[in-house]
Parts: C-alpha cells; sequence; structure tokens
C-alpha cells in the first residue's frame, strides 16, 4: 500500500461500527482528535473482550497502550457512524501492534493509526508474552505483512 489514503475498509480484517456522540464535537464542529484515540482504543478492546471470549481486564497480563499515532485525513461529525478497521502489522513476544482506520460515509479513511499494546505482568508491571488466548485471537486478523 503506498499511502494510507488508499487504505479501504476491505483492507482490515475485522471491522466495528462505533456511533459518534453529541459530545464527541468540538467548537470547530467535527469529532475532536482526542475522540479519534477513544475509538481506536474501543476498537481493539471490545474487539479483544469479543474474540477471546474472555474479559481482558481479568488476565493476568494486561496490554498497556506505550505508543499512538493519527494522521488525519477527513472531517467526522456527529450523528455519523464510525466503521473501525483493525490489522495487525507486527506481532512481537510481548508486544501486538495494530494499524487501525475510521472510516465515515466515504470509503477513503477519515483516519488513519497505530496502537502498540506491550504485554506485562498485572502486578509486577513486567513485560510478559502475549497472553496465549489473545495470540489466539490475534490469528484471526492474519498474518502481519512483511517488512
Amino acid at each position: 500500500m503506498s499511502s494510507d489514503r488508499e487504505l479501504r475498509r476491505a483492507d482490515f480484517a475485522v471491522v466495528r461500527s462505533l456511533p459518534t456522540r453529541w459530545s464527541d464535537e468540538d467548537t470547530y464542529g467535527h469529532v475532536n482528535n482526542v475522540v479519534h484515540y477513544l475509538m481506536f482504543d474501543t476498537a481493539v478492546n471490545g474487539w479483544l473482550i469479543e474474540a477471546t471470549g474472555t474479559d481482558i481486564r481479568s488476565l493476568p497480563a494486561v496490554g498497556l497502550v506505550v505508543e499512538t499515532s493519527c494522521r488525519y485525513y477527513a472531517e467526522l461529525r456527529f450523528p455519523q457512524l464510525v466503521t473501525a478497521g483493525i490489522a495487525l502489522e507486527k506481532l512481537g513476544g510481548s508486544s501486538v501492534v495494530y494499524r487501525l482506520a475510521l472510516f465515515g460515509a466515504d470509503e477513503s479513511p477519515a483516519a488513519v493509526g497505530r496502537f502498540v499494546h506491550v504485554y506485562v505482568d498485572r502486578h509486577s508491571r513486567r513485560p510478559v508474552p502475549v497472553p496465549p488466548i489473545v495470540r489466539m485471537a490475534l490469528a484471526q486478523l492474519g498474518d502481519a505483512p512483511a517488512e
């Protein structure tokens, strides 16, 4: 893919619908940038809960977001149903890199993002391997593209 702008819903193994809320719009009349990150977080963690069949908050290892990024291409507005695309960018021993996109009514993405989860022991906060149940769920996203 030569450009994030060329991404389409079909490029993502998992898509989730997220409604915008009245409070998501800022004084400039569009969904505020911080809401894009909330949507990414909601899409990934909601999907993980459904895909694993467990409450991921109860696992002995928790995925902490250690890096995020977002590129904005178009405005999202209220009331609008947003589609979040989730793909696997990279799977490491203790980390997962997600490639994400938010789509409004257009086929082109309104925003493209990246989330990095590092799994840590719930108590010590030291890195641990990605839990097997999470690895099994991540298989639904397909293989990460070759670098």
